[in-house]
């Protein structure tokens, strides 16, 4: 088990392209060990099958140099209790009996017979072998089987003879002229088989070693080119790393899986380019809108420090006044840092994240309730319907709040500001100069504000929380003009909901 921790280790700790190089090479390496495991014993079956064929075509009975010879004829010196002795006694009739032929049989000498014959009696106490034989089968014990068989039957089986060497051997029953019974053995040499089976399994392994060596070099070359992209991906990151450039890119080539990985980096790269440029834009932005109270407030506050360090105090009317821009000042402050707070807010909140079952319809009654403290000349007909939605109870009244300021900011003295609410649709519209069509884009921006009215108070920030508020509670909000073609500016916001309380 430790063993295969630190293999499992020592992979995991290679590169990608060493991984799947050795993979394409494991894989090729099971596939051609089992091609030339199927060919190597199809191969065996078949020379097999074919020993076993030309040794069903020898002869039911003990043959010599004349033929077919009968067992009481065969000289008493050929047998013996074993196998290697009928063979020994054998070889030494050999060496007389063919003494004056050409061909000798004895040992080194070959066989004056295709095959290999030799007789066995029914209580296995001899083995006899013809005249001319060289070599003895060793009987076997399944052998005794065949005094079962009938006429012309036989089975086959592995064996070696005397001296140890293969044979395929076919044993039958045979019954000699006197009604004496024996086992026939009949033997081919399978010494050519096991060679060529031996040669046979050296080519597969040669040509399995070379497969898997090729595979490897193959699932290298192939692991580069398919994992390029990815070697190209890297080098974006490290160099997005080093530099803190974002928004660089790499080239997109075909829809597979490398591709998608790749369009889906150059996504995230120009989002987190995007997310930059909008925080630096934010940060100028505030900073632009911060300066200008903060120059007014330390303008005043060093004023009234001049004054004090001269001895020279300030007449009450003045020193009053500006005390009371100060306070101006500083309500302009927290206005803005707290609309800055609001937007600071991520984007996509996580479910769930104070979220609570809210009336619209109460909300956009206590938005009525203030605005009509910061416009109490302002007339204001609010018709609403109940309406129940799910979204963040403060950040909605601020909302509605924002949009109802805008409204007392635009109207005109004894104007009047229409409130309505009717199936999840809340309406304000007011009576004012309305905004103009090419300013219309721009109304959501951060800090925009338009041109004919950045004398009025205000930070820019105001529908843009609106439009976040809205879109994270699952709504719409749309801001144009009245749609009977009258004055002033219709700002709708949709939010999906029940007009009864939800269980």
């Amino acid at each position: 088990m430790r063993l295969l921790h630190r293999l499992t280790g020592w992979f995991r700790s290679r590169s990608l392209r060493s991984r799947l190089a050795m993979l394409t090479a494991a894989a090729v390496a099971v596939t051609i060990a089992l091609s030339a495991l199927a060919c190597w014993f199809v191969v065996k079956d078949r020379l097999y099958e074919q020993v076993r064929h030309n040794l069903s075509l020898a002869p039911l009975a003990p043959t010599g140099p004349g033929g077919v010879v009968r067992s009481q004829d065969w000289p008493k010196a050929n047998c013996g209790p074993t196998a290697l002795a009928a063979q020994t006694a054998t070889q030494a009739n050999n060496a007389e009996l063919f003494a004056g032929r050409p061909t000798k049989p004895g040992p080194g000498h070959g066989n004056f017979y295709q095959w290999n014959t030799e007789l066995v009696t029914a209580d296995g106490s001899s083995v006899c072998l013809p005249a001319g034989a060289s070599k003895g089968i060793v009987p076997s014990p399944a052998d005794f089987s065949a005094l079962g068989f009938g006429p012309g039957q036989f089975e086959f089986r592995s064996g070696n003879d005397a001296d140890g060497n293969p044979l395929m051997v076919r044993y039958g029953h045979y019954t000699d002229d006197r009604g004496a019974e024996f086992i026939l053995l009949t033997a081919s040499s399978m010494d050519s088989v096991e060679n060529t089976l031996r040669g046979l399994g050296l080519v597969l392994i040669g040509v399995a070693g070379l497969g898997v060596v090729g595979a490897w070099l193959t699932g290298r070359v192939v692991a580069r080119q398919a994992l390029k992209p990815v070697d190209q991906l890297t080098d974006v990151v490290e160099h997005i790393a080093r530099t803190e450039e974002v928004g660089t890119t790499i080239p997109v080539q075909g829809d597979d899986e490398i591709a998608r990985l790749a369009a889906s980096f150059n996504s995230m790269s120009t989002a987190l380019l995007n997310s930059r440029e909008r925080q630096t834009r934010l940060i100028a932005d505030a900073g632009h809108e911060l300066r200008t109270p903060l120059t007014s407030l330390r303008t005043n506050v060093d004023l009234l420090i001049r004054s004090d360090e001269t001895g020279r105090p300030l007449p009450p009317a003045t020193r009053t006044k500006l005390l009371g821009n100060m306070k101006a000042q500083m309500q302009e402050l927290t206005l803005l840092i707290g609309d800055l707070l609001q937007l600071s807010r991520p984007d996509s909140p996580k479910p769930g994240q104070n979220l609570t079952v809210l009336a619209l319809h109460d909300i956009a009654a206590r938005a009525v309730d203030r605005a009509k403290l910061r416009g109490p000349s302002l007339e204001f007909a609010v018709a609403t319907d109940p309406w129940y939605v799910h979204g963040d109870g403060p950040a909605l009244e601020r909302a509605v709040i924002n949009l109802l300021d805008n409204a007392v900011k635009y109207s005109p003295p004894g104007g009047t500001i229409e409130v309505g609410l009717c199936q999840g649709t809340l309406t304000v519209r007011d009576h004012g100069p309305g905004i103009p069509p090419d300013e219309l884009p721009y109304v959501f921006d951060r800090f925009w504000r338009s041109p004919s009215s950045r004398q009025l108070p205000g930070s820019g920030l105001g529908l843009s929380i609106v439009a976040q508020t809205v879109k994270d509670a699952g709504g719409e909000v749309a801001l144009g003009p009245a749609p009977d073609g009258g004055p002033g500016t219709l700002a709708t916001v949709r939010l999906p909901g029940q007009s009864d309380v939800p269980q």
